[in-house]
């Protein structure tokens, strides 16, 4: 069997070292069109910011590693120009001579990838991508022939753009993020993005939200909002969308969200023809549907389940969660499953856990804070999303909700589970299973809460604030109009507090629960500010960088 594989780095290469591994005998040929055919994507940024000071470092192997190690025939500088799918052949253009060859093949594995959005910035910005090797070149030979402090713009204030930001900043440059949107990191919901927005301000980044680029300028680029800001370099951070041209003439089916169509062994509609990658579709663990998800891990997951399907061993692909996380100036952000404003968008019913709990027991040296959210399906307890911002411990609550989502556990579940625990890594009562207390108190009915966003409206209809922290804390800052009554003092002045629905918080929610049963069991109409004067607060940055023009629906969830 002759397997041809259109594309390296990881979808590409991870099928033909699986192949190889399953069959000896198979005779494969990838052909890349770029130098170079597998190199670390994700440690780009790094490189451009001295973090990783050794270029090799960059190449993870070269056609001779891997026609040593594995038997492969890796042609880079070739591109598949062409699909015969009757004749089963494909066209291949030498990119540096024009010359032109045609190859058989019994299977043929696309994984041509994803290319940068085009029609963002304006014609005839000098612009760079920062997704190839050739990318970081480029960059880093501009920036080392600057006198000077030199300066950046970066279009985009995504995953990509995020960490070409800290590099950059790292690297001495002085930058200026610019995002067409309301917020930086747009996966995020807003409240969650806000310590984001402010470590960058921390570090000095000129961030131009609700601002595009529109020309050139002498010496930098004219935003929309008629300034001119210096720049030697332009890093254009958009996004991408899937390349799957060469499969659309092909005749190969393109799905409705724009990546190609795969069953669950990754087939398309030609049966001797299979696609991964990030030009692919996969099927969203939320709802089932397809969906683009641009990710290295499933990248390498759908490559070698390709290999196992064409070696005779299938296994149906698993649903994606999107699990990603981001590294910025010391800050972890993380999330897993859908956003609360993705759910908004499809009119999916859902509750809202906040909270925000130290990284490990604190009175242990070095504990850092984290802002948790957890999104929940009130008809079934069925866990949603998440998203974690913080220092230390991000990435491992992460990716335990993650386990918890592939294992099908209910929010309240995450009581159960039984963590490791010593005071310099967790807490008695790990985050996690925090997270689950309240959940399990909102299913159960225990509690009652109303979400950062609800507030004025409730307030305008006739509900009461009820502040339950010290009185030390509300003088240091508080949420107009409301009424202080300490926690330790809130049995002895309940004649205190008007026959009116009660909204009671505290700082991050645990003592305003405390104050909700309380009062719940006193007669009160009571509901507990989910997250307290925390969220709300994070909740009221984001909604002071959204445009007036904007409704509210489109500012915040409703």
């Amino acid at each position: 069997m002759k397997t041809i594989i259109v594309g390296g780095v990881a979808g590409g290469m991870s099928a033909a070292t699986r192949l190889r591994r399953l069959d000896e005998t198979a005779d494969i040929i990838v052909f890349e069109r770029g130098h170079y055919v597998s190199f670390a994507n994700c440690g780009l940024p790094y490189y451009v910011g001295g973090v990783i000071t050794e270029r090799s470092n960059l190449l993870l192997q070269t056609p001779e590693s891997l026609s040593a190690r594995f038997r492969l025939d890796v042609r880079v500088d070739h591109e598949v120009t062409a699909i015969d799918r009757a004749a089963k052949t494909v066209t291949v253009r030498q990119t540096q001579t024009g010359a032109e060859t045609v190859e058989s093949y019994d299977r043929l594995i696309l994984a041509a990838g994803a290319l940068a959005r085009t029609g963002i910035t304006p014609a005839g910005l000098a612009t760079r991508t920062l997704r190839t090797v050739d990318d970081v070149d480029h960059i880093t030979a501009l920036l080392a022939a600057v006198t000077g402090q030199a300066s950046a713009v970066v279009i985009g204030a995504g995953f990509i753009g995020l960490e070409a930001v800290e590099n950059l900043v790292h690297r001495g440059v002085h930058v200026t993020l610019v995002e067409f949107g309301s917020q930086v990191f747009g996966p995020f919901d807003a409240e969650m993005a806000a310590p984001i927005f402010d470590e960058l301000l921390v570090q000095g980044v000129d961030v131009r939200l609700n601002t595009t680029v529109v020309a050139s300028a002498d010496g930098g680029v004219e935003l929309s909002d008629g300034s001119v800001v210096p720049a030697d370099l332009v890093i254009d951070s958009v996004g991408v969308l899937p390349d799957t041209s060469l499969a659309a003439r092909a005749g190969i089916t393109i799905g409705a969200s724009g990546g190609i169509a795969v069953d669950g062994s990754q087939q398309t509609n030609d049966p001797s023809i299979y696609a991964v990658g990030d030009g692919v579709e996969k099927i969203d663990a939320i709802d089932e549907n397809p969906t683009l998800i641009t990710m290295a891990g499933l990248a390498n997951r759908h490559g070698r389940a390709t290999a196992d399907s064409i070696a005779g061993e299938p296994a149906s692909a698993a649903p994606a969660l999107g699990t990603a996380i981001l590294g910025l100036f010391g800050l972890t952000a993380a999330m897993v499953g859908w956003s609360e404003k993705r759910l908004v968008r499809a009119g999916r019913a859902h509750r809202v856990v906040h909270t925000h709990p130290a990284s490990h027991a604190t009175y242990y040296p070095g504990a850092e804070g984290m802002s948790m959210k957890l999104l929940i399906d009130p008809a079934t307890d069925a866990i949603l999303g998440a998203q974690i911002v913080g220092g230390s411990g991000v990435d491992k609550r992460i990716d335990i909700l993650a386990t918890a989502m592939t294992g099908a556990l209910t929010a309240s579940a995450l009581t159960r589970l039984e963590l490791a625990y010593a005071p310099q890594y967790s807490s008695a009562k790990d985050p996690i299973n925090q997270l689950g207390y309240v959940a399990e108190n909102l299913a159960a009915g225990t509690t009652r809460a109303l979400q950062w966003h609800e507030l004025a409206a409730a307030r305008a209809a006739g509900a009461v604030l009820v502040d339950v922290r010290s009185a030390g804390e509300f003088a240091a800052g508080n949420i107009p109009g409301a009424i202080n009554v300490p926690l330790d003092e809130l049995r002895d002045r309940l004649d205190e507090l008007p026959d009116a629905p009660l909204i009671v918080h505290c700082q991050v929610g645990q003592r305003g629960h405390t104050a909700a049963r309380i009062l719940s069991q006193s007669g009160f109409d009571v509901q507990n500010l989910d997250g307290g004067y925390r969220t709300w607060t994070a909740g009221e940055t984001s909604l002071s960088l959204t445009p007036a023009r904007a409704t509210n629906s489109e500012r915040i969830p409703a």
